[in-house]
């Protein structure tokens, strides 16, 4: 068997053909779309880029006991178990938080081979002095000189033309593996791209594709938004849009290629393909930008999936059923090579939902860590916010002391202690590290509430409502998950439970 999953970063459900808008470019997508079976209930599951990561090695949810950080030393990891049934196993990423200090450190070394991209947003990778000025008009992030900003100005700096692109590198390399190994069998490829992620750097031909748009503010720099409520002019608004949108279309095409490789290479026979997203992003919606100090809105919690199995064969088709790809496509694989997944994973494989539209879960249940614990059934959304005024306690448990970018602090380890194995750690005792609420830059009013949405009486989710009898039903849920997962002590403390 074979397979191939194509990641991207930040995808916009809400902006795809395949999901109905009609004004965003994405003919590949649609064609996808008809390729594979599409599934209109899928949610996240941890947030955002590397939790999410951790859950698609493990294969469960991990926002409950960590932040952000490595794989730790009792996880399981799905391409390692792979390597190790003797499946070759390659990746090609652009994703520069895999080789960052404190987040990627070990996720790379679990397939057999791998390939790193560089270059995308600040990642240091390409010296120049005197780094290049601010460019005239450039607003807001673009605008600024601190060393991350200006380390991207540099690395835009040496894009000539679509090839030179980190995501066009990205899908070249792993096209190459396709084609190297078509006539073998037995491998599954990851080729992984950080956009179309912010910013929303693309080249005049994919801007050409909404020119319109264009002529009317094509002097002012403005694609990088920043964590923040929306401040900007309606005119303004609509070019952050249009600047993802032109990402979007390159990322669009980058799937086009792929789907022309597997009808030259007559792979749709006997190769999965899955294509998936860590999270959405917010365009304005919500009078807000970004992702992760707000509650998790629908446009960042409900994600495009596609997936195609050869075996069930099944195509054009939609699922209604609930799934959550980072956590449930590691078993799927794993089922797909003959193998069965551990004990400790609770993903689940997907292939009734191929089949026949057959539910896997009743609920999923998807956050941040530190943040609004959030469940879902399809229809309601329960964001079950802290009960306590200073949201505590709250510790971290890990043998991988890490944070995004650096190693924990010589003071936030001076306050260490062991904490008793979960039942995922396989016997070992995890340092426990008390730690104070995540800040995610000026948390939102709402991401310490407890809100309730129907999403069939408000889809755009505007009025959270007031219904005692669904909230004790996704309450009970809720306290379900955290025991399955067997969620710290002061998980039930924190929320109130």
């Amino acid at each position: 068997m074979k397979a191939i999953m194509l990641m991207f970063d930040s995808l916009n459900r809400h902006l795809l053909s395949a999901y109905g808008c009609d004004w965003t470019v994405t003919p590949n997508f649609k064609r996808l779309a008809e390729r594979t079976v599409v599934f209109d209930t899928s949610y996240v599951c941890s947030m955002p880029c590397m939790p999410a990561r951790r859950d698609l090695h493990t294969a469960r949810p991990n926002f409950l006991h960590r932040s952000w950080g490595p794989l730790e030393p009792w996880d399981d990891s799905v391409p390692a178990m792979l390597k190790a049934a003797g499946v070759l196993t390659h990746i090609v990423t652009d994703h520069q938080h895999y080789w960052e200090e404190g987040a990627g450190g070990n996720y790379l070394s679990k397939y057999g081979t791998h390939v790193m991209v560089r270059g995308q947003e600040g990642d240091p990778c390409y010296p120049m002095q005197p780094a290049p000025p601010v460019p005239p008009r450039a607003a807001g992030r673009n605008a600024a000189t601190d060393p991350w900003h200006t380390q991207d100005r540099v690395n835009r700096s040496r894009i000539r033309g679509e090839a030179d692109l980190p995501i066009a590198q990205t899908f070249a390399g792993g096209i190459d593996f396709v084609r190297r190994h078509a006539a073998e069998d037995n491998w599954f490829v990851q080729i992984e791209t950080f956009d179309p992620h912010e910013p929303f750097f693309s080249l005049p031909e994919h801007k050409g594709v909404y020119a319109e748009f264009y002529e009317r503010s094509r002097d002012l720099l403005w694609d990088w938004p920043a964590y923040e409520k929306v401040r900007q002019a309606p005119e303004e608004v609509e070019l952050m849009r249009h600047n993802y949108a032109a990402l979007l279309t390159l990322c669009d095409a980058q799937v086009g290629r792929m789907i022309d490789l597997m009808d030259e290479l007559n792979l749709w026979k006997d190769t999965m393909l899955a294509v998936w997203t860590d999270h959405g992003f917010l365009l304005g919606e919500h009078d807000c930008w970004a992702k992760c100090w707000m509650p998790f809105y629908e446009e960042l919690a409900r994600t495009p999936f596609f997936l195609w199995d050869p075996r069930v064969g099944a195509a054009g088709e939609r699922r209604q059923a609930l799934v959550q790809p980072s956590i449930d496509l590691g078993p799927t694989l794993l089922d797909f090579f003959g193998l069965e997944p551990t004990p400790r994973m609770t993903g689940r494989n997907l292939r009734p939902v191929l089949e026949n539209d057959t539910p896997v879960r009743e609920t999923g249940i998807f956050g941040i860590f530190g943040g609004q614990v959030n469940i879902t059934d399809g229809r309601h959304v329960y964001m079950r916010g802290p009960a306590t005024p200073d949201n505590q306690p709250l510790c971290e448990y890990t043998l991988m002391p890490a944070h995004m970018r650096q190693a924990f602090s010589v003071e936030e380890l001076q306050s260490h202690a062991l904490a008793e194995p979960f039942d995922f750690t396989r016997g070992v005792r995890p340092v426990r590290v008390a730690c104070g609420p995540p800040s995610y830059g000026n948390a939102h009013a709402d991401r310490a509430r407890t809100l309730l949405y129907d999403l069939v009486a408000d889809p755009g989710q505007r009025s959270p409502i007031q219904d005692p009898g669904v909230e004790t039903r996704m309450t009970t849920a809720l306290g379900a998950h955290l025991r399955e997962l067997d969620a710290p002590a002061e998980q039930f403390i924190r929320l109130g439970l």
